[in-house]
């Protein structure tokens, strides 16, 4: 397996979207710290164990569909597809347990749990948007571990709504789509953008200035990707919303950490927005 399939695999630059679950939860948990770098990378190992796991339960419906992946062009075996997976899963577990201990390493053993039931149980079946939702949801509170995770419960309902509005759009990647699917994830859009916004009374002027700015920001870098599915829903112009949904993950994480009081942290975390969109166009994230 040479390293450019193993990137392809595991989607290498959609791990761009996953630091920001950890840094928006451990913001809005008041643990913010150095050992929040650790459960970042932590949480990129469990996401790239997620897409090897994901193409090897997929391999044979790839096989039709997207004939080019790397298990069923035959550049990845399926054993090393899943031997990856695997190793990609402890490792993401080790990580934990050595960022923050027995604090940390519950949520990520759910975490890993969930991910491994979405792509072996759930994926295809209509729990699936809300097994995927589950996981990135589990992410940010990962992220909150170490702190008063209760504070973190909305960022992370707000990154699960997300989530669970792009799996929706991914359903339809092969397939094309009525209009009336991006129509309505476009409507959610609009509400999670709000919701990941501060309440001016509730934190600093320059913490609710940079949510907004970095909210509406999400809102239309997805919204416009989304309103060009509702004017031609084909599987192409589906698979670029899905692809922009990820790609804005980090806007919305930044939002959601300056909505918690840290702006700068924010628009740090949005930064990585940009680059997710550059390097999708050489690797898909999807």
């Amino acid at each position: 397996m040479r390293p450019r399939d193993l990137i392809e695999l595991v989607r290498a630059p959609g791990a761009l979207s996953v630091p920001g679950d950890a840094v928006a939860g451990a913001a809005a948990a008041g643990c913010l710290n150095r050992r929040t770098a650790g459960i970042a990378a932590a949480s990129v190992c469990l996401y790239w164990a997620g897409m090897a796991a994901n193409d090897w339960a997929d391999r044979e419906l790839d096989a039709v569909e997207r004939p080019t992946r790397p298990i069923p062009s035959g550049r990845v075996g399926p054993g090393q597809a899943l031997l990856a997976a695997g190793g990609l899963t402890a490792t993401g577990l080790a990580i934990a347990a050595a960022a923050g201990g027995r604090r940390v390493l519950p949520t990520a053993a759910a975490l890993a749990a969930a991910v491994w039931t979405y792509d072996l149980k759930l994926k295809n079946t209509a729990a699936g948007p809300a097994g995927m939702a589950l996981c990135r949801g589990l992410d940010v509170l990962l992220g909150a571990a170490p702190g008063r995770v209760r504070r973190a419960l909305r960022p992370a309902a707000v990154m699960a709504a997300h989530t669970w509005a792009v799996t929706e759009l991914s359903r339809r990647e092969t397939t094309g789509a009525d209009p009336v699917l991006p129509a309505a994830t476009m409507t959610a859009t609009a509400g999670i953008a709000a919701a990941s916004t501060a309440r001016p009374e509730a934190t600093p002027r320059t913490s609710g200035a940079a949510s907004a700015l970095l909210a509406g920001r999400y809102a239309f870098d997805f919204g416009r990707a989304q309103r060009a599915a509702v004017a031609r829903p084909d599987a192409g112009t589906i698979r670029s919303a899905v692809a922009a949904g990820i790609t804005s993950m980090p806007t919305l994480q930044g939002a959601l950490a300056s909505r918690s009081g840290r702006p700068l942290v924010g628009l740090a975390v949005a930064a990585l927005a940009p680059l997710g969109r550059r390097l999708a166009k050489a690797v898909s994230p999807t």
